[in-house]
């Protein structure tokens, strides 16, 4: 993944018009059900806030399309919890992830309209919150309007740290796709760090009063 994503900040270097559509196609599977485990698009999104900040990719087609593909990720994976129901956590492609949806579940569970707002931010659940609101019969324009209301924060919260990473780089020799990624990479680590931990904290249970 590390030779795909440089590659792929070498593209969006070399060809900025494309950063919008790549951009949005990330953001798609990064919350589509399961497959954003396995997406590397935090770091990139980052790394491209850094490209933003240095003057080289427009943000606008950036955010537009990143926008976009965040809410239609989450709203595919929901409808495919509401389609299929509970039998979707025993399909043969995500067994393997029966955690990740027990957390999720537990959340949802907790905090409903919130889980969803939130859980876009949380790295560990979000691919899967949308699946078990779904499954949970969350009503669809209450599952929008937290799918639209934290797409249109999320995307902008990852570019940002690269966009005043990159306006603080004078010279544009250093920004050679290697080191913008690995700069992105740094900084989302701080959010998945964070994201981890309230997992952690909402997943461990409770102690009941004596």
């Amino acid at each position: 993944m590390d030779d795909f994503s440089a590659s792929l900040v070498r593209f969006i270097t070399l060809h900025a018009i494309w950063a919008g559509p790549l951009i949005g196609c990330l953001a798609f599977l990064e919350s589509l059900i399961v497959v954003g485990l396995f997406i590397p698009a935090i770091a990139i999104m980052v790394t491209t806030g850094g490209l933003i900040g240095a003057g080289i990719v427009d943000p606008l087609p950036v955010f537009a399309f990143g926008v976009a593909g965040a809410v239609l990720g989450d709203w595919v994976s929901f409808a495919i919890g509401s389609a299929i129901g509970p039998a979707v956590y025993r399909h043969r492609w995500l067994r393997s992830h029966r955690l990740a949806f027990a957390r999720a579940r537990l959340f949802f569970r907790r905090h409903g309209f919130v889980s969803v707002f939130i859980g876009r931010f949380l790295g560990p659940i979000r691919p899967t919150v949308p699946v078990v609101a779904g499954v949970m019969g969350m009503p669809v324009r209450m599952f929008q309007l937290a799918n639209i209301l934290s797409a249109l924060l999320w995307v902008p919260a990852l570019l940002l740290p690269g966009y005043l990473a990159g306006q603080r780089l004078i010279s544009v020799e250093l920004l050679r796709s290697e080191h913008i990624l690995l700069l992105g990479g740094a900084l989302a680590l701080g959010p998945l760090l964070i994201g981890w931990l309230v997992v952690r904290s909402i997943a461990r249970p409770r102690r009941r009063g004596k």
